[in-house]
């Protein structure tokens, strides 16, 4: 009894431990190599462990996308988030969730791209993406929304200004300036700013 209960915390850090790795293996194979082109097998010794590790574990590629896309914390951008949208400064409420979503993409915007990418033949991860894309438009049509009527600039309502930041702060636009461009996250963080606060915002 002594030898099992000595065992056991280490048999659960191990457990862990591999799970993380296989996890971490996933993301790794995903984002190199794209959800068609990644099979279980590869991540199963990418991981170092038997496919049936991973189907027992995880169901297969499905429970692994789902697990990565359950890592996603956005905890402390979002007491971030909260707190900048206190100020009663349209520009400084735009500025974070610009900032929000400088750090949801620089943290997870692959994860975000991988979970789009299988929606198109996986109906559950479809379903998970999109409930994530409707969060995201729905905090900024309640921060366009608060804002005071002479804020928004002419000809722009709430509907529009939601259509411009979704076209212009998005994880594609986020990857293309950053990898193709060799663009810094302070940069891109800071054109948006600028861009978005020229489009959305009355000029006092």
């Amino acid at each position: 009894m002594e030898r099992r209960g000595y065992d056991a915390p280490r048999r659960r850090e191990q457990a862990q431990r591999t799970r993380e790795e296989i996890v971490a293996a996933a993301r790794r194979l995903f984002s190199e190599r794209g959800w068609g082109q990644t099979t279980v097998r590869d991540i199963a010794r990418e991981a170092h462990v038997s496919e049936p590790t991973i189907y027992s574990g995880y169901g297969g590629k499905v429970g692994l996308a789902a697990a990565l896309l359950d890592a996603v914390d956005p905890a402390a951008e979002l007491a971030r988030l909260r707190s900048r949208l206190q100020d009663p400064d349209p520009a400084a409420q735009l500025a974070g969730l610009i900032g929000y979503d400088r750090a949801l993409f620089e943290r997870s915007g692959d994860i975000i791209r991988l979970v789009r990418e299988a929606g198109r033949t996986e109906p559950e991860l479809a379903a998970a993406y999109e409930r994530g894309r409707a969060r995201g438009e729905d905090s900024w049509r309640r921060v366009f929304s608060g804002w005071p009527q002479d804020a928004l600039a002419d000809g722009v309502q709430v509907d529009s200004a939601c259509d411009t930041y979704g076209g212009l702060c998005n994880v594609d636009v986020w990857f293309t300036l950053r990898d193709e461009r060799g663009w810094s996250a302070d940069r891109i963080e800071q054109w948006w700013h600028r861009s978005l606060t020229a489009l959305l915002l009355r000029a006092f």
